[in-house]
């Protein structure tokens, strides 16, 4: 990408709305209506249309004509375009590989459980790359946080509910949320049972409830500190 192209992508994102529309879709496994958008963000359509052309206009965007499937308006598509900056998300075949992956698992025979076992064993190596002392809630939610599913963290009796107000890999999920809840209540497990201070009490995933959540026993909120970002930023390299 040409420097006065790149300038002219980086004035784009100096947007709050156009920076936001970029992180769902840096996130979305799939391409992305102009109607989603507009939902997920609590916007009128009207008020996403013109970020989106602007989006488009620097080469951000890429658009696709959907079938609408009957009468009415064709249904506009979104996704990142194949060399938008990534700005530190996963690029976009990061969720064709991950949908690749899960079939080959699928056709293996694997299950939920074998799943979960992967995500602990990543979970523990995920745990030590945390300086020591770092308090099990704060890796928790540094670690949710910088994979993307937007933790909120809720005190409770005895313990804490953290939910997952975004998932990165809903559409995998639900396709197949066996294995990819299961590899995630694993690596939360791992996470936390390595670090050693809290227990994980129940984890609710996309099988049982929606937004998926995680209860940990043992946790207050008042362990989480606003260094929690911090804690990432000084992690040791795995």
């Amino acid at each position: 990408m040409a420097d006065d192209a790149r300038l002219d992508v980086l004035k784009a994102l100096g947007d709050n709305t156009r920076y936001a529309i970029y992180l769902e879709l840096a996130r979305s496994p799939a391409p992305r209506s102009t109607a989603d958008i507009a939902e997920t963000l609590g916007l009128h359509v009207n008020t996403v249309r013109p970020h989106l052309d602007r989006m488009r206009d620097v080469g951000l965007l890429d658009l696709r004509i959907g079938n609408t499937g009957g009468v009415g308006r064709p249904q506009h598509l979104y996704s990142l375009a194949h060399d938008a900056p990534s700005l530190g998300l996963e690029p976009p075949a990061f969720p064709r590989l991950a949908a690749m992956l899960l079939a080959m698992a699928d056709a293996a025979g694997l299950e939920g459980d074998d799943a979960a076992e992967a995500g602990r064993e990543q979970g523990r190596l995920d745990a030590e790359t945390f300086p020591e002392g770092t308090p099990c809630l704060d890796a928790l939610m540094g670690q949710l946080a910088e994979m993307g599913f937007d933790p909120e963290v809720e005190g409770g009796p005895g313990g804490v509910t953290v939910g997952f107000t975004h998932c990165p890999f809903r559409d995998l999920a639900e396709a197949n949320p066996d294995l990819v809840c299961g590899l995630h209540r694993g690596m939360v497990e791992g996470l936390v049972d390595t670090l050693g201070d809290d227990e994980v009490a129940e984890f609710h995933s996309l099988i049982h409830r929606s937004p998926c959540q995680v209860e940990l026993v043992g946790a207050t909120t008042d362990t989480t500190t606003p260094s929690a970002e911090t804690h990432l930023t000084d992690r040791m390299d795995p």
